[in-house]
């Protein structure tokens, strides 16, 4: 019996229990995509979902995501603590909801929002949702001054680079707003202020300006962004607001490019987002958005809640959700302040810029970005190396646990293929020194390759 039952677990379709675990019944096998007909120990589940995850690769080795993979046992306990909370509940748990408007009071603060104690904003699920929050106010202030204006308002577009994030397609998607793409060409990779302003029209609700593009860590130039839109207005009258999608360069230009002027700083900035599960330093999922003030958000996207007898504007796309991030968020503010966080961050840039340097002397690398801007390196392999690819190096290094993209650049640039390595909170110069004496060893071996594998075998992954 135990023998047959031994063999049907191998099958995807039912999961296994180890015996010292098992409890009668629980010995058979496991149905994984229904729901089982009895109930199990608590250990047995445990052990299960546990080994299964095992699987996944090591978080602290992903060189692919931005998303913060460490934290302080201390903070994983107010998490827990804060599970049980759903932080939607305003008037039941009125501290959270407090805590939550610190966090945007000391974000608004912190992007130099005129008066900081007035300025609208709320946390998301992450800055995806900031980004659609974002939008969707510019969106409904430019249907309201076309209302005032008599003028139609059916055909809304917004104009950002093609390197945005994947979250403004969908929002153009489900808001129906046509996006208005600026290609790469040569060696510009982001959004340019010349090449904004020729797509701008009288139905454009804004312009969206990334402080960090994904594909090579650099921030699009938000200030020469503004000026072009500035010198459109005086030319035309047309008035178009910026969107700053700060997702990890809203936690690092205020404390490591702080002469940089990104922020509220520039007049034509309405709205900023950020991901506070990025170079925030709180596990996902937490996003922020902040308006310059109360005429940047309508009034109409504001839902009022009552709490101790006073009013609580709540904006948001999710509902239900724990307080568990919101109130990690505040626990990193309180823990690292602005020294704290100018400190961490510049260790991330420095160890980028040792990443970057050890790489460009390896030989076959050409370096895109140093990570003098995000602690991101983008780099491409050097012409006439034709014997692998940026797709090879990440399959191989993915054997040794590293996980590092390769892809293709989007239009226009589609022949330019990338590795990317994004230095996060935790990576150390240490663990760096791992990583680079890994690429060193599977380069000899490399080289011995006649020609690249297909580029679908090599590619470990998709990011």
């Amino acid at each position: 019996m135990l023998g047959s039952s031994h063999r049907r677990r191998h099958s995807a379709e039912h999961l296994s229990i180890n015996p010292l675990f098992a409890q009668g019944s629980v010995m058979e096998p496991i149905p994984a995509r229904r729901m089982p007909a009895g109930e199990m120990s608590s250990a047995a589940a445990y052990q299960i979902i546990h080994d299964e995850l095992m699987l996944d690769g090591n978080a602290r080795q992903n060189l692919a995501t931005f998303v913060t993979t460490w934290m302080e046992p201390e903070v994983g306990r107010l998490m827990t603590e804060c599970l049980p909370k759903n932080m939607i509940d305003k008037d039941e748990y009125p501290q959270t909801a407090e805590i939550e408007h610190r966090c945007v009071s000391m974000l608004a603060d912190l992007w130099k929002a005129p008066d900081p104690s007035k300025a609208p904003g709320c946390s998301t699920v992450g800055s995806s949702e900031a980004c659609m929050l974002g939008g969707l106010a510019l969106k409904r202030r430019w249907q309201a001054a076309r209302r005032v204006a008599g003028r139609p308002a059916d055909k809304p577009n917004i104009v950002m680079g093609i390197n945005v994030q994947v979250c403004w397609d969908k929002f153009a998607n489900y808001f129906e707003v046509e996006p208005r793409l600026v290609p790469m060409e040569g060696d510009r990779f982001h959004l340019s202020g010349e090449e904004a302003v020729k797509l701008v029209d009288e139905n454009t609700i804004g312009v969206v300006a990334v402080l960090g593009s994904t594909f090579d860590g650099s921030y699009e130039p938000v200030a020469e962004i503004a000026a072009a839109l500035d010198g459109l207005q005086k030319r035309t009258g047309l008035d178009v607001p910026i969107h700053v999608d700060g997702a990890s360069g809203g936690m690092i230009a205020p404390f490591l490019d702080s002469d940089l002027e990104w922020d509220f700083r520039v007049p034509r900035v309405a709205s900023i987002s950020t991901s506070g599960h990025k170079y925030g330093l709180v596990f996902p999922g937490v996003g922020w958005v902040i308006w310059r003030d109360q005429a940047a958000l309508p009034e109409e996207l504001i839902y009022h809640v009552n709490y101790l007898g006073g009013d609580m504007p709540t904006f948001a796309l999710n509902f239900s959700r724990p307080g568990a991030q919101i109130v990690a968020q505040y626990y990193m503010f309180l823990r690292l302040g602005l020294e704290g966080y100018r400190l961490v961050h510049a260790v991330c840039r420095d160890v980028a810029g040792d990443i970057a340097a050890k790489l460009a002397a390896m030989g076959p690398f050409e370096l895109i970005t140093d990570g003098s801007e995000l602690p991101v390196v983008a780099l491409k392999m050097k012409s006439g190396i034709d014997n692998f690819n940026v797709f090879d190096v990440s399959r191989r290094l993915r054997e040794r646990g590293w996980q590092v993209p390769a892809y293709t650049f989007p239009k226009n640039r589609e022949d330019l293929a990338v590795l990317r390595i994004v230095v996060r909170n935790g990576f150390s110069h240490d663990l760096a020194a791992l990583f680079l004496a890994d690429l060193e060893r599977l380069l000899p071996e490399l080289e011995y390759q006649s020609e690249p594998l297909d580029k679908e075998l090599a590619t470990s992954f998709r990011h």
